[in-house]
Protein backbone atom coordinates (compact mmCIF):
# COMPACT_ATOMS: atom_id res chain seq x y z
CA UNK A 1 0.00 0.00 0.00
CA UNK A 2 2.99 2.34 0.72
CA UNK A 3 4.61 1.70 -2.63
CA UNK A 4 1.68 2.33 -5.01
CA UNK A 5 3.17 5.28 -6.15
CA UNK A 6 6.43 3.31 -7.79
CA UNK A 7 3.55 2.49 -10.32
CA UNK A 8 2.47 6.03 -10.83
CA UNK A 9 4.27 7.53 -14.18
CA UNK A 10 4.10 10.88 -12.63
CA UNK A 11 6.55 9.83 -9.99
CA UNK A 12 8.68 8.06 -12.92
CA UNK A 13 9.05 11.66 -14.27
CA UNK A 14 9.98 13.32 -11.16
CA UNK A 15 12.59 10.91 -10.90
CA UNK A 16 13.65 11.57 -14.05
CA UNK A 17 13.60 15.28 -13.96
CA UNK A 18 15.50 14.86 -10.31
CA UNK A 19 18.12 12.60 -12.04
CA UNK A 20 18.33 15.39 -14.99
CA UNK A 21 18.98 18.57 -11.86
CA UNK A 22 21.11 16.49 -10.34
CA UNK A 23 23.66 15.72 -13.11
CA UNK A 24 23.40 19.41 -15.00
CA UNK A 25 23.73 20.94 -10.83
CA UNK A 26 27.11 18.76 -10.89
CA UNK A 27 28.45 19.85 -13.70
CA UNK A 28 27.85 23.76 -13.48
CA UNK A 29 29.52 23.66 -9.70
CA UNK A 30 32.51 21.18 -10.94
CA UNK A 31 32.88 23.86 -14.19
CA UNK A 32 33.05 26.55 -11.72
CA UNK A 33 35.19 24.86 -9.86
CA UNK A 34 37.09 23.79 -12.68
CA UNK A 35 37.03 27.51 -13.59
CA UNK A 36 38.96 28.62 -10.59
CA UNK A 37 41.60 25.78 -11.00
CA UNK A 38 41.97 27.20 -14.40
CA UNK A 39 42.23 31.08 -13.15
CA UNK A 40 44.85 29.60 -10.42
CA UNK A 41 46.96 28.15 -12.35
CA UNK A 42 47.22 30.70 -15.06
CA UNK A 43 48.40 33.17 -12.12
CA UNK A 44 50.87 30.64 -10.97
CA UNK A 45 52.15 29.45 -14.16
CA UNK A 46 54.34 32.42 -14.63
CA UNK A 47 55.67 32.47 -10.99
CA UNK A 48 58.54 30.95 -9.49
CA UNK A 49 59.25 27.07 -8.88
CA UNK A 50 57.98 27.21 -5.38
CA UNK A 51 54.72 28.46 -6.56
CA UNK A 52 54.42 25.65 -9.39
CA UNK A 53 55.39 23.25 -7.18
CA UNK A 54 52.55 24.44 -4.38
CA UNK A 55 50.41 24.36 -7.43
CA UNK A 56 49.04 21.19 -7.33
CA UNK A 57 47.99 21.14 -3.86
CA UNK A 58 46.14 24.28 -4.07
CA UNK A 59 44.61 22.44 -7.32
CA UNK A 60 43.79 19.45 -5.08
CA UNK A 61 42.33 21.54 -2.56
CA UNK A 62 40.18 23.35 -4.76
CA UNK A 63 38.62 20.04 -6.21
CA UNK A 64 38.41 18.29 -2.70
CA UNK A 65 36.11 21.48 -1.17
CA UNK A 66 34.23 21.12 -4.59
CA UNK A 67 33.11 17.44 -3.59
CA UNK A 68 32.70 17.83 -0.05
CA UNK A 69 30.36 20.85 -0.81
CA UNK A 70 28.49 18.05 -2.83
CA UNK A 71 29.02 15.28 0.24
CA UNK A 72 27.67 18.11 2.80
CA UNK A 73 24.65 19.27 1.19
CA UNK A 74 23.14 16.30 0.07
CA UNK A 75 20.56 16.20 2.55
CA UNK A 76 19.58 20.02 2.48
CA UNK A 77 19.47 19.70 -1.64
CA UNK A 78 16.60 17.98 -3.61
CA UNK A 79 19.20 16.43 -5.71
CA UNK A 80 20.47 12.96 -5.91
CA UNK A 81 23.81 12.49 -4.03
CA UNK A 82 25.30 9.98 -6.27
CA UNK A 83 24.53 11.68 -10.17
CA UNK A 84 25.67 15.11 -8.11
CA UNK A 85 28.33 13.83 -7.33
CA UNK A 86 29.61 11.86 -10.33
CA UNK A 87 28.81 15.03 -12.73
CA UNK A 88 30.94 17.30 -10.31
CA UNK A 89 34.29 14.69 -10.70
CA UNK A 90 33.62 14.49 -14.15
CA UNK A 91 33.05 18.23 -14.92
CA UNK A 92 36.09 18.94 -12.54
CA UNK A 93 38.05 16.30 -15.23
CA UNK A 94 36.81 17.83 -17.94
CA UNK A 95 37.98 21.36 -17.35
CA UNK A 96 40.78 20.57 -15.84
CA UNK A 97 41.88 18.81 -19.11
CA UNK A 98 40.79 21.27 -21.49
CA UNK A 99 42.61 24.22 -19.29
CA UNK A 100 46.00 21.88 -19.31
CA UNK A 101 45.83 21.80 -23.59
CA UNK A 102 44.62 25.57 -23.44
CA UNK A 103 47.98 26.53 -21.27
CA UNK A 104 50.20 24.37 -23.15
CA UNK A 105 49.03 25.81 -26.57
CA UNK A 106 49.43 29.03 -25.19
CA UNK A 107 52.93 28.84 -24.05
CA UNK A 108 54.04 26.91 -27.13
CA UNK A 109 53.22 30.03 -29.56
Amino acid sequence: MCYTFLNDPKSKERKHMQIFLSVLAGLLWGGLCGLVNMLLTKKMASGSAQQLSSLGIIRTAVDLVALAAVYFTRGLLPLRFEYTLIATAVALSLVGIISAFRLSASMKG
